[in-house]
């Protein structure tokens, strides 16, 4: 098949790691069954596609928040989705896609209103418990909403589909890794803050690490993610306690991190927890406390519940609590392997294929009358 005669699927996801992990999940599905795809995104979103430049076609398509009280915010906010609507929905006359898969997030709402309003069948992937603004707004404008954590909780006559949260090839090839527990030897300590990185982390992790005894400090390894503002003050304290740390805002092998950590300290994102578990991995999860829907709280249940996590509130989190925590599986390393146990057990890695069977169920019942402008 020719490439131009490939079916065209259009893909739309915010500008987090969040939102555009599964994104780029499906996109690698879809590739290998031979299906064209444009990606439309905004100016960070696309920043995280560069690696697939030359296999899909990139759009940055203009958007913004409507959070927040200020006028002139809001009208401009508004005409830059008007004009990210504009353009999506210029791409969708031209290109004619079968569908678009909404992967949440502001940057997804223009190319979401333009399918509405041409009628293209839409597919909602929703990554956490609760849905998200933009997702919330079209779940019943959509034909399939998938869901990335069962059960979600959704609008009134509105059915998801338990799918599972897609991850990326990368991850899947090191899924069930054996585990290294604990012991006389380099102990990895992986923290994670999310995609935008994590303040409060930055500042308990490190003083909590430095609280171990020395025997542990000093066969320690800690790869910290932290935001650009704060990696320096983070790089000298771990410094100035003798601790063997690697300090950067974004890791781009995350996957072998994960794989290599004994111990994962992480915000409770909804891909970092589905990575954390196909691989296999005891963690500690602080969910982000500003979640309006506090969806954290929510993705981190599946994992606590099945003793493959332990959580702290951002309230409850201190240095000294949070040595214990860690102190608490270094010693007893057969707990750490039981919670990396469970929390594979607790994994989908068959989620992208899931996902992509939902795409092309669709995809068969897609008429070109979807189109209301020809």
């Amino acid at each position: 098949m020719k490439k131009s005669d490939a079916p065209l699927l259009m893909i739309t996801a915010g500008g987090t790691g969040g939102h555009i992990y599964p994104a780029q999940a499906l996109i690698e599905e879809l590739l290998n069954r031979n299906w064209r795809v444009r990606v439309l995104t905004d100016v960070r979103g696309v920043e995280y596609f560069r690696q697939l430049e030359g296999q899909v076609e990139l759009s940055i398509i203009s958007s913004a928040s409507l959070n927040g009280s200020n006028i002139i915010k809001k009208i401009t906010a508004l005409l830059k989705l008007l004009v990210g609507t504009c353009v999506s929905g210029f791409f969708m006359l031209k290109e004619r896609p079968k569908m678009i898969v909404g992967f949440g997030g502001y940057p997804a709402f223009p190319g979401m209103l333009a399918a509405t309003l041409l009628k293209i069948p839409i597919l909602i992937h929703e990554q956490n418990g609760v849905l998200g603004k933009v997702n919330q707004f079209f779940a019943r404008r959509a034909s399939v909403l998938a869901c990335g954590v069962w059960p979600t909780k959704l609008p009134n006559n509105v059915n998801g589909v338990d799918c599972g949260i897609p991850v990326r090839e990368d991850v899947l090839a090191l899924r069930n890794s054996p585990y290294i527990p604990p012991g006389d030897y380099p102990l990895s300590i992986l923290v994670l803050g999310g995609s935008q990185a994590s303040k409060i982390l930055s500042e308990v992790v490190p003083s909590a690490l430095a609280l171990l005894p020395v025997r542990i400090l000093k066969h320690l390894r800690v790869a910290h993610q932290a935001r650009d503002e704060d990696q320096k003050t983070v790089e000298e304290f771990y410094q100035k306690s003798g601790i063997n740390a690697d300090v950067k805002p974004f890791f781009i092998d995350i996957s072998r991190r994960i794989n290599e950590a004994q111990l994962i300290i992480s915000r409770a994102g909804a891909s970092t927890i589905a990575e954390i578990s196909i691989i296999g991995r005891p963690s500690i999860l602080v969910p982000l406390k500003v979640a309006v829907r506090d969806e954290q709280t929510k993705n981190a249940s599946s994992l606590v519940q099945a003793k493959a996590a332990i959580i702290i509130s951002e309230d409850e989190l201190t240095s000294l609590k949070l040595k214990e925590r860690i102190y608490e599986l270094i010693r007893k390393p057969t707990k750490a392997s039981k919670m990396a146990q469970a929390a594979y057990a607790n994994s989908k890695p068959d989620a992208s294929k899931k996902l992509l069977e939902l795409v092309e169920s669709l995809s068969t019942n897609t008429k070109e009358e979807s189109f209301s402008a020809k």
